[in-house]
């Protein structure tokens, strides 16, 4: 059995894994979300740095836990392993970026293959922090969903700070010990999928798995997300 830490994307929170871990626990496993900071909590989202959202997840972790980072939440969970390893069990890229060494997400997503939310998002007047756009945003994120999870995540979405994903991140010899997993959702409209499988190729065959899904496995396929999470984690 394992310990899951569950991190969120860009916009969302802690309530985005509300159908995942009540599978997790039902297989045995414990299972936690977190909202990161800036995410909700009504802060100046230019006050909101990589370092302590890295700092948050490495707080909310214990010895033997595994990460799972969606999507942008691959950034930080990185981070914190550098900064905290902490024995940590493992890490769990879902439909995430991979980062790579002094590069920051948005330089990444610049490097993609294909950039998928132009027009999808508007910044706030300071220029700190962008919102998901109501009218792109299901068939984005949540085409293949139920029609409740959908109006559930859109009634629940919140700004992004920016900072943290402009701010180029720095790994070294600790992330690299730390044993990795990838989950590629081939249905993703958000994260081009062979993009995806690009930054997932660094890690071992038998630790990349694929999803039928959209960028939003947590509402499409909760129970085949806990059961692939359950057995990724055996592989550390």
């Amino acid at each position: 059995m394992a310990d899951f830490l569950l991190v969120h994307g860009s916009c969302h929170g802690a309530w985005c894994w509300r159908d995942v871990i009540p599978v997790l626990e039902a297989s045995g496993h414990k299972a936690r979300a977190i909202t990161l900071p800036g995410h909700g909590d009504g802060r100046d989202p230019a006050g909101v740095t990589l370092a302590e959202t890295a700092d948050a997840i490495a707080a909310a972790s214990t010895p033997g836990t595994v990460i799972i980072g969606h999507s942008w939440g691959g950034f930080p969970i990185s981070a914190a392993a550098e900064a905290h390893p902490g024995g940590l069990r493992g890490l769990i890229y879902l439909c995430a970026y991979l980062p790579v060494s002094d590069m920051s997400l948005i330089d990444m997503r610049k490097a993609g293959p294909r950039q998928t939310l132009e027009g999808a998002t508007r910044k706030n007047e300071a220029g700190t922090a962008y919102s998901l756009i109501p009218e792109t945003t299901p068939d984005l994120f949540y085409h293949d969903c139920p029609s409740e999870s959908v109006r559930f995540a859109m009634g629940n979405l919140c700004q992004q700070p920016i900072l943290p994903q402009d701010t180029p991140i720095r790994l070294g010899h600790r992330f690299d010990a730390i044993p990795k997993a990838y989950v590629r959702c081939t249905a993703d409209r958000v994260i081009p999928p062979e993009y995806q499988a690009q930054m997932a190729a660094r890690l071992p065959a038998e630790r990349r798995l694929d999803m039928k899904t959209s960028h939003s496995p947590f509402f499409a396929d909760p129970k085949g997300l806990a059961e692939m999470a359950g057995h990724l984690a055996k592989e550390f």
